[in-house]
């Protein structure tokens, strides 16, 4: 068991008791170290910002917690049947979709997230940077192991936007509105992005990873100079610090929703879902892709997710994939 393992189990035995004071004795039998080593631990997680008190003759008590995204921290607040039953957290690691992939191909079960408080090599969409400060975003990825073809996997980007705006409503009180195919945005400001990975044969899907990186407390001087849309965090938009446990467990609890929903009634009151947030319908916008730059009216979306346009020669293009932005006065 690593030093990790035993900090989380330590924290385990603290939520079970439910602000009780737990004995050294007990945490001593539970991990099979002594009383030393568990004072040390103890000391190692006041470190990380733990209140805890030293009880003479009782033990411990725990007062408080930082705002960790520690898997004992979320499973101790997280209601859910399938995603967030296995998380897997690092401190650092390059990225949560490269580890997700990892996990997978060493048959991770389904519903296993990755979590990281920070990524060295974070992964946005058509192989660009996702910038990943520590202590104050989301970044994570699921493991899910659907029974569809593979030209039906975007439908779950749709699925994660989807639970990204609610757990930003549910927690922020704020409306944000989702800009295709898997962006979230508040303000007209992206404040997080999917990337949605797959492994699949000809006609069916071993594994995909959904990718999700949510701004929370990230501040203004956090963003890079070059980025090609504008950007924000929760925390700017609201003026006040957001709980990035509270919205780790919302967000896994609406995924959680949404995928049971999907697997019992397929893709349409997912569509449903994301459309709910999604505000271009009727207004002139500009799509950029790998087969160039088309302008037209948005008339929304079609039964598989493809943006329609018409075009100014009144003909409609379907589009699959692009940067979609809106034009003001056009």
């Amino acid at each position: 068991m690593s030093q990790q393992d035993r900090q989380l189990q330590i924290l385990k035995l603290f939520y079970q008791q439910q602000g009780a004071c737990l004995s050294g004795a007990e945490i001593s039998r539970v991990l099979g170290v002594s009383r030393t080593a568990v004072w040390k631990y103890i000391e190692q997680l006041r470190a990380l910002g733990y209140r805890i008190e030293a009880v003479t003759a009782r033990g411990y008590v725990l007062h408080g917690s930082p705002d960790l995204l520690l898997p004992a921290e979320i499973r101790n607040a997280l209601e859910a049947e399938l995603i967030g039953r296995e998380l897997v957290y690092f401190a650092e690691t390059d990225s949560t979709n490269d580890r997700a992939h990892a996990l997978a191909r060493e048959g991770a079960v389904e519903g296993t997230v990755v979590i990281a408080d920070a990524q060295i090599s974070g992964k946005g969409r058509l192989g660009r940077c996702w910038v990943s400060p520590p202590g104050v975003n989301l970044y994570a990825s699921i493991i899910l192991r659907p029974s569809i073809a593979p030209w039906q996997a975007p439908q779950l980007t749709f699925l994660s936007a989807a639970a990204v705006a609610r757990a930003i409503t549910e927690i922020t009180r704020l409306r944000p509105t989702v800009k295709w195919p898997n962006d979230v945005l508040l303000s007209g400001r992206k404040v997080a992005g999917l990337l949605n990975e797959l492994d699949a044969e000809t006609e069916r899907i071993r594994y995909l990873v959904l990718g999700i990186g949510v701004n929370i407390n990230m501040t203004s001087d956090q963003f890079p100079a070059d980025l090609r849309f504008p950007a924000s965090s929760l925390a700017l938009e609201t003026g006040g610090r957001i709980s990035r446990r509270l919205l780790a467990c919302a967000l896994l609890r609406q995924m959680d929703k949404l995928y049971a929903l999907y697997l019992a009634e397929g893709f349409e009151p997912i569509l449903q879902a994301w459309q709910d947030y999604f505000d271009l319908t009727g207004k002139q916008v500009e799509v950029s892709g790998q087969e160039g730059t088309s302008r037209g009216r948005v008339l929304g979306l079609d039964g598989e997710g493809a943006l329609l346009l018409r075009l100014a020669d009144a003909s409609i293009k379907r589009v699959l994939a692009g940067d979609v932005r809106p034009l003001q006065g056009f």
